[in-house]
Parts: structure tokens; sequence; C-alpha cells
């Protein structure tokens, strides 16, 4: 079995765990980060399986991430493995629910079944009968809310109740430490915005890409305030063709993403993966939505401006009046960067 890779150093605080199957994509895998710290301030010792950026998505979090093998097969055998290794330190691991799955899928359940694993997980794609507890999912509710919901039969009285759009996601030191490297070595000495114009190759059609971003970028620059972008591989050379004067980074790692949005002046993000990594960081974003988005999908976060509709993608204006008229105090103080516009 693949090690785990220890996140946040040995700050376990019981030896009760918990098995956690992490959803398949990283907006969805960033919305389970509230109900994963409740479980955490719980008591449990969480254990994630997950994509192979998993790791570095909760660098700066206490838990334990393994990275889930592609085959049926091996993810089988990964899991009868890191069952008998939580039984030895903990006798009452078989006996109790001790796996939560976040992705609704019947295989997920049944490679927990066979590996003799007792999950929780909702009652979807006829897989009741694999499931230790199954909970009735809900179709119209907010995805944050349905994990929460999830996590919350596991966990006790006492645990904390705060809401789950204010907790952050915690880039490591190392990840900080990177994201200021990259700035320094763009001279990039004042105020700077984040664009996150691509939707990921889920996003086949382009149907969830803002059109007017590229002239955004323009309008940004015009007005002395920098564009950073994030691409990855495959956007590449469409990010160096359409945005002449951005700053284009590459090979940037989920966690230092995250620090470079949490300290830009403004991330503006299309309804994907990255404007939800800026939410959870509690980087200042503004969500541009147009036809076909999904309210249970959009980004959420006390520092999160949604603008746009059903009906059709918002002007350049309606987006850009919605940027921040001054940086906030905490972000000032943090960077050293000047307050007002």
């Amino acid at each position: 079995m693949q090690s785990a890779i220890r996140i946040g150093g040995s700050r376990q605080v019981s030896s009760r765990p918990l098995i956690v199957r992490l959803p398949n994509w990283v907006g969805e895998a960033t919305l389970t980060l509230p109900t994963l710290a409740r479980l955490h301030e719980s008591g449990l010792q969480l254990h994630l399986l997950g994509k192979k950026w998993a790791a570095d998505l909760f660098a700066g979090h206490h838990w334990s991430v393994y990275p889930r093998p592609d085959s049926f097969s091996r993810a089988v055998t990964q899991l009868v493995d890191l069952r008998g290794r939580l039984s030895a330190t903990d006798p009452g691991f078989p006996q109790r629910v001790n796996m939560l799955l976040f992705p609704k899928s019947h295989s997920s359940a049944l490679e927990a079944r066979i590996a003799g694993l007792r999950p929780v997980g909702y009652a979807c794609d006829w897989r009741s009968y694999l499931l230790g507890r199954s909970l009735r999912y809900e179709a119209a509710e907010h995805a944050t809310d349905a994990y929460w919901r999830i996590g919350a039969c596991l966990v006790t009285e006492t645990a904390p109740r705060h809401c789950p759009d204010t907790t952050r996601l915690n880039p490591s030191p190392a990840q900080n430490a990177e994201a200021r490297r990259l700035i320094h070595a763009a001279r990039i000495s004042g105020r700077y915005a984040v664009l996150c114009p691509f939707s990921g190759s889920g996003d086949r059609d382009g149907r969830k890409r803002w059109p007017a971003f590229p002239e955004f970028s323009e309008r940004l620059a015009s007005r002395g305030i920098k564009s950073i972008l994030c691409p990855g591989r495959a956007e590449a050379e469409q990010a160096h063709a359409l945005y002449p004067t951005a700053t284009i980074l590459t090979e940037v790692s989920l966690g230092v993403y995250a620090a470079l949005m949490r300290d830009a002046w403004c991330t503006i993000a299309n309804d994907t993966g990255p404007g939800h990594l800026a939410a959870a960081a509690g980087a200042t974003l503004v969500s541009v939505l147009g036809p076909g988005f999904v309210d249970r999908w959009t980004a959420r976060g006390s520092e999160v401006t949604c603008v746009g509709n059903a009906a059709r993608w918002p002007t350049l204006d309606e987006v850009f009046v919605q940027l921040p008229l001054r940086m906030s105090p905490k972000l000032a103080l943090r960077t050293g960067r000047q307050l007002v516009r």
C-alpha cells in the first residue's frame, strides 16, 4: 500500500480513526473542508483517500492523506491494508461505522464493502445495501451543506457548531513562502489580481468561460493592476496568447495557488475549482456566473461576491463594478501593501 503523506505535522488528537474518501475534483474536495475540520475538532483521526493533488491541497492541516490507486482492485487492496493497520491501533474500529464516503457512486461503496469496511454515505446509485449507514440525498442542497450533513452523523454533541462558510483552507508555511517567492521573482510590488479564466477538462464546450476575461485583464492593466494567471499545462499556450500583459505562472501547486489568491487584491474566477479554492482560502473573490450555472456548486464564503445569472453572462462593467474599492485592512496588514486603491 502507498504510504500516507502526513499533513501538518503530528498533531493527531485521538486514536479513534476514520477513513474518508474524498471527491475526485478539486472544487468538490475543497467544499468538504468545513466537514473535515469539524470531524477533526470532534476528536477523530482522519485518513483521507483521494487524487494525487489532495496531499498538496490539505498540506496546512493535520491529516494523513493517501493517494488513491486508479484501478478498482488496487483501491480495494489499499483499503484492506489500511483497515488492518487501523484495527491494530483501535480494536473497536471494525465494529463501528469507520469510513465516510463523499462520492455518491456505487463503485465507491462497493470498494469499501469488499474491503470489509462499514461506510456511511448517501443513498444514491442503488448502493444502500452496501453502506453501514445511509442518508437521504437532497438534490437541491448546496454541496457544502450536503457534505456538512453527512459528516454530522459522526460527530458528538460537543463538536463546534461553526458555520461551514467560515472554515479556512490553510496553506503550509512552505507553500506561503513559495507564493511570496513567485511574487518577488515576477517583480510585483503593488496590488495584483488573480484571474481564473479557464474551466477545466470537464467543460469541453467552454460553457463556464466568461468571454470577456481577456478584455477584463487589459482594463486592469490600464489601471495599473497586474493580472496573474496560473494555468494548467493544457492551458498555458492559450494563456500566453490571450493575456499578453499578464504574468503567467505555470506548474503552480494547489496550496501555492491558494496562497497567491488569498494575498491578492482580488480574485476573479469562473464557476470552477479555482474559485472554490479562493473562497476556501479567504480570498476576496468575484465569482462570474453565466448560462447553465447550478446553485448547489456556487462559491461560498464571507469574502465572495457572485455576479451573473442563468440567462446571460454579465457585461464587463457589471463585473468591474463588483471589484473592491479598497484592500481589506487584514490583507493590507499581512502583505504590507497600501490600503486604498
